[in-house]
């Protein structure tokens, strides 16, 4: 039940408690001691049953806190746990990025190094024709 339909159900309890002890004090057949200790005794029982469900609702808004800090706990290692997976994953893959980087230099740098020699090759080969 919802806590509104709670809260509706029991403002009517406490206007039908009201309209009762009224009706009750206009029609009573009993003397007003009498009366008035009914009331009294009315009064009373109202205020402990008031007092049971607010330990009740109290006990229920505690559990509720408790299972949200679980909850949240529990949200927050996960959190953490996806963090450091992501972490290590992009390490990971910034290590293989610098391997390949290292890998293409090099074959780069061969690649140049074969073209200079090529050149140097055939300008020698074209000088000696040429003289």
């Amino acid at each position: 039940m919802s806590e509104e339909k709670q809260s509706s159900g029991f403002s009517w309890f406490l206007a039908g408690l009201g309209l009762g002890a009224l009706v009750g004090v206009l029609y009573a057949p009993r003397a007003g001691k009498e009366t008035r200790e009914n009331l009294m005794s009315g009064a009373r029982d109202s205020t402990e049953y008031l007092k049971q469900r607010g330990r009740v609702a109290a006990d229920q808004v505690n559990d509720l806190v408790d299972r949200s800090r679980t909850q949240a706990s529990e949200y927050a290692d996960r959190g953490k746990e996806y963090l450091e997976r992501g972490r290590a994953q992009w390490d990971e893959f910034v290590s293989q990025g610098r391997q390949f980087v290292t890998e293409q230099k090099g074959k780069v740098s061969a690649a140049v190094d074969a073209g200079r020699q090529a050149y140097q090759t055939s300008a020698e080969e074209d000088k000696a024709e040429s003289a």
